[in-house]
């Protein structure tokens, strides 16, 4: 290698690792998404020239690599085949739980009777709720992130925590004299990030994710890091383990070192010098913490002074120099009237309580998942039994206990049933997975579901064809399928309910119309699973028409940019299916058009990122999200510095602002017309 080379690839490191920081640390960018873009273009290439100077530390390598088993599954966080223990060499504790004032007095006065003194200086931080891992850095390099598992015995997680950016890959410890230094931390998902993933779940046929906890730890025990690069996690940093190096004074030192090197400590972290202190943080937030973007349950009090910890030591469980205060989630008791199962979409069949109607965090709430067989078993709840409730992420209802004692008589425990309730067909469980599902793909219940995904606006575009028409059309056995819509007359639908024969005609036109939808959104309104909008289009323009795409090997699915093996696989099973084959051999009798350009240098939007705002005038936010994506182009729903443009119209929010901020280019709606025709 040149020296030139050499040097050129050292500065470009240095100036990406400074980015990052200044992006996920300090919330401060100093570049564009497209100047970011063009530095690690750039270091690809020379890195690509000379492979031989690729390093562990190089920001290239923080994308997620090939999965380390075929066989992963990434269902709510469960245990992975595949993931290597590791043991922690100073144990990863857990905390002694308070829920009252009064305990947490108890937990302060055994401190100041074991320490001999009346004053001691507290550390109070917020109980992030995410997932607490250990990430090891040897001569300034992370070489290895753990799980924190049952405190001794952790998983490997490397390659997924090398995808956070919020991570740094080297740290100038050595500076400081360290050689070897394990940091802690909570990883978790922000409350806007996990509503975006969720969103992009249900859109691909998934089932959501039941809160921002469960959301991260199942991202971080996935098999696939290029699956945990795409979700929007982060990291809070709290404490240190093994360390051979300077010993710290205090607590608040050793924070305070750690944002030094680089990393995110939380900014809302306070010095408490007395009980009261810790009180008045203890109401405070009891308050504030709805106002955060992220799931705190709690407040973590520790012993400042690192000598007084070592004093008081620990229990086998659980550091005598810290405790946990965690605010009770407004709770209430009902009864299970009933445990009935619905079938969503893709055959999902989830169990759901119905409940004596009860008020709890602002509303009245009679129903509440039960997730799944497995959460049922876990509580062992059964019809009957008087239940505590309350809102997971204050927004779901979920049973939470069994007030087992208060059971009168001996009912009969729960059963997944062996058939769908909507058409009596089989239901299985995939292995690896913990959610049922039903095989017959014309059950009613998807049926209706599937409809109305195929007649949506980023589908079909079917107008007049909403929730009450197609339950009519379902239920009166009009329509068993997509095809016999394109079989409708007008004399089918003019006599159903609130549809007169002016109405009637506009929905046949609406079905008429959509045939000329195109290949991007009939793909996408087949509803295969994981094939969201934006893949829909990659297909639609990678093949060019449904037989190529049908007949497409999985070897090539899973080598196209944005497909991988899980949809790649999804795409062969929809297509390999006998009813499917039918479906789209109808579909093609009736003329939908079937065929779309293929564009080989992409749209004239490719590769860029939107983010919309305010009230277009002249076309909705969904066509102009459209548009984009038909284009090439992606949309977003916040502004960082990877948006390239922000459209914005009339009575636009704080994205507009933070656009601003950023030196973004912002849009009017003119002038994202003449982008789109350039």
């Amino acid at each position: 290698m040149s020296d030139s080379d050499q040097q050129k690839i050292e500065q470009l490191r240095k100036d990406i690792q400074r980015h990052d920081h200044l992006y996920y640390v300090k919330d401060a960018p100093e570049i564009t998404d497209r100047e970011y873009d063009r530095l690690m273009e750039r270091l690809k290439e020379l890195e690509a020239k000379h492979p031989e100077w690729i390093t562990p530390d190089s920001p290239t390598q923080r994308v997620g690599g090939q999965p380390f088993s075929k066989e992963f599954s990434e269902e709510f966080g469960e245990p992975q085949r595949g993931l290597k223990p590791v043991t922690h060499k100073v144990p990863m504790l857990s905390l002694d739980n308070t829920y009252n004032v009064e305990e947490l007095r108890d937990f302060h006065n055994r401190v100041v009777k074991n320490l001999g003194t009346k004053e001691v200086e507290y550390v109070v931080e917020l109980k992030i709720d995410g997932l607490g891992v250990s990430l090891t850095y040897e001569d300034g390099i992370l070489v290895r992130g753990a799980t924190r598992g049952d405190g001794k015995t952790g998983e490997d997680i490397t390659a997924n925590l090398k995808t956070l950016r919020s991570i740094p890959l080297t740290i100038p410890m050595q500076k400081a004299g360290y050689k070897t230094m394990e940091v802690r931390g909570e990883v978790y998902m922000n409350r806007r990030g996990f509503d975006a993933l969720n969103r992009k779940r249900e859109e691909e046929g998934e089932a959501p994710f039941a809160n921002p906890r469960n959301a991260a730890a199942g991202s971080l025990r996935l098999l696939d890091s290029r699956i945990t690069a795409s979700r929007p996690l982060h990291i809070w940093v709290y404490a240190l383990g093994h360390f051979e190096g300077p010993a710290f004074n205090t607590h608040f030192e050793m924070l305070k070192q750690m944002g030094e090197f680089g990393f995110r400590t939380n900014p809302n972290t306070r010095l408490c010098q007395s009980f009261d202190d810790i009180q008045k943080m203890i109401d405070e937030w009891q308050e504030k913490q709805s106002t955060l973007d992220y799931d705190v349950d709690g407040l973590v009090i520790k012993v400042n002074s690192i000598a007084a910890q070592n004093k008081l030591g620990s229990t086998n469980k659980h550091p005598r120099w810290a405790a946990a205060f965690k605010y009770e989630a407004e709770e209430a008791e009902t009864v299970v009237q009933d445990i009935r199962v619905q079938v969503g979409r893709t055959g999902a069949v989830t169990p759901v309580a119905e409940l004596t109607p009860v008020f709890v965090s602002g509303s009245t709430v009679s129903r509440a998942t039960l997730h799944n067989e497995d959460e049922i078993v876990r509580l062992d709840v059964r019809v009957g039994d008087r239940v505590v409730i309350i809102k997971a992420g204050e927004i779901i209802p979920k049973v939470i206990r069994v007030l087992d004692k208060e059971r009168k008589g001996r009912q009969p425990k729960f059963k997944m049933p062996k058939t769908c309730p909507k058409c009596d067909s089989k239901i299985e469980r995939p292995e690896g997975e913990a959610v049922w599902r039903c095989v017959n793909a014309a059950c009613p219940a998807q049926l209706k579901e599937r409809l109305l995904h195929f007649a949506s606006r980023n589908a079909m575009d079917i107008d007049h064809l909403g929730t009450a028409m197609v339950d009519q059309l379902v239920d009166t056995g009009k329509v068993k399928s997509f095809y016999e819509l394109f079989d409708l007359q007008l004399e089918d639908v003019s006599g159903l309910e609130r549809m007169a024969e002016k109405s009637g005609k506009n929905l046949i036109d609406a079905i008429a119309k959509s045939k000329q939808a195109g290949l991007a959104r009939l793909v996408f309104g087949l509803g295969i699973r994981h094939v969201g909008q934006r893949v829909a289009q990659v297909l639609a323009q990678t093949y060019g028409s449904m037989d190529a795409l049908a007949k497409a090997p999985y070897e090539d699915l899973e080598a196209i940019d944005e497909i991988g093996p899980r949809i790649a696989e999804s795409i062969r099973e929809f297509f390999g299916e006998k009813h499917n084959k039918k479906e789209l051999c109808k579909l093609k009798q009736h003329k939908l058009v079937m065929t779309e350009e293929k564009k080989a240098g992409g749209g004239s939007l490719e590769g860029k990122q939107f983010v919309l705002t305010g009230t277009l005038e002249n076309m909705t936010r969904d066509e102009a999200k459209r548009k984009i994506i038909e284009a090439g182009g992606r949309v977003t729903s916040s502004v960082s510095a990877k948006t390239d443009y922000v459209l914005a119209g009339t009575d636009p929010g704080s994205k507009l602002t933070k656009a601003q901020k950023l030196g973004i280019a912002i849009l009017s709606e003119k002038e994202f017309q003449k982008l789109l025709d350039t």
